[in-house]
């Protein structure tokens, strides 16, 4: 297993050699921390296509299955999207043979939760618009089938990192996205949002901490000129607010930080449970591989936000 995390940590160093040496070193101590979790074989489902209309597309309208034991029944499902910058990544994203994504699913499901990893057509290919639409299809497919497996399909737990973060919490936030496929956000009984960034692109102090204006505005721009209004979400809440977990690493930039801030302090004063934790020791790129690595403060605080999570329709 050293060996293999080795190898991932390598080639994470390649990959983002030209990013700057703080990418280099962060993706360097995330692969270091990647640990296979195991998972039967039968409790896997792969590849599932969650739209199958015409303009479907082949493989981003898709989406993995990680099951806990045969037999056992109305478990919740952490519904997770990756990150990526709203412009790459996929959910069985392989390094050396090596999975971040679906280790998640592996983990979780070996604990007695159902999870289910989602792709997503990327920009700009699509719009931030379309994004949210295709993650709101998946929720509903899962919605619709996960108690044919013997998951509560009352009880899903929306979760993303970094952009996926922003996506997640666009779905359990906004009554929108879920109306548009007659799917009331009720059925989203938890958040847990790991260095989500773009919660509020209207935010100077974001902007002058590094992030790039520029960079916002060609993403979520589309030919309006209130665009960072339109595109942040804590712009647009709509209450009640569910249960949320907001993680940040204390090593990523600033930027990243203050936006998970801003999100806590919009949603405790009213949200039935919220919980902030800021990892020491962590990275932006190390805290996603962290939430599928046993013993670690990432998982244990997300696995315990499970369990406290009350759902309906469950046991408890």
């Amino acid at each position: 297993m050293r060996t293999r995390s080795a190898g991932l940590a390598l080639v994470f160093l390649i990959a983002s050699s030209a990013l700057g040496c703080a990418d280099v070193w962060g993706s360097l101590s995330a692969g270091f921390a990647y640990r296979e979790a195991p998972l039967p074989p039968a409790q896997v489902r792969l590849d599932v296509p969650y739209r199958m209309d015409d303009a479907a597309h082949p493989d981003k309208h898709r989406l993995d299955l990680f099951l806990p034991d045969a037999g056992a029944e109305g478990w919740p499902t952490l519904v997770f999207v990756h990150g990526g910058g709203w412009t790459a990544g996929d959910r069985a994203t392989n390094v050396l043979g090596l999975e971040p994504n679906r280790n998640i699913g592996r983990f979780y499901a070996a604990r007695g939760v159902g999870v289910a990893i989602l792709s997503y057509r990327l920009q700009p290919e699509v719009t931030w618009r379309d994004q949210i639409a295709d993650i709101a299809d998946a929720v509903a497919w899962v919605h619709r089938e996960i108690a044919r497996e013997g998951g509560n399909p009352e009880a899903l737990i929306l979760s993303g990192h970094s952009a996926g973060a922003w996506l997640a919490a666009w779905l359990g936030l906004s009554d929108v996205p879920l109306a548009r496929v007659s799917i009331d956000r009720s059925i989203v009984c938890g958040l847990v949002l790991v260095s989500g960034a773009g919660y509020d692109l209207e935010d100077e102090k974001t902007y002058e901490l590094g992030a790039s204006r520029p960079y916002f505005e060609d993403l979520f721009g589309d030919d309006d000129p209130d665009w960072a209004r339109s595109a942040s979400i804590l712009l647009h809440l709509d209450r009640p607010y569910p249960p949320t977990l907001v993680l940040s690493a204390e090593g990523e930039p600033e930027k990243f930080r203050r936006q998970g801030d801003m999100l806590f302090d919009a949603v405790v004063v009213r949200a039935p449970f919220a919980k902030r934790v800021v990892v020491p020791g962590s990275n932006h790129q190390k805290i996603v591989v962290s939430m599928s690595r046993a013993d670690d403060l990432i998982s244990d605080s997300v696995l315990s936000f499970i369990g406290e999570t009350r759902c309906r329709g469950s046991a408890g």
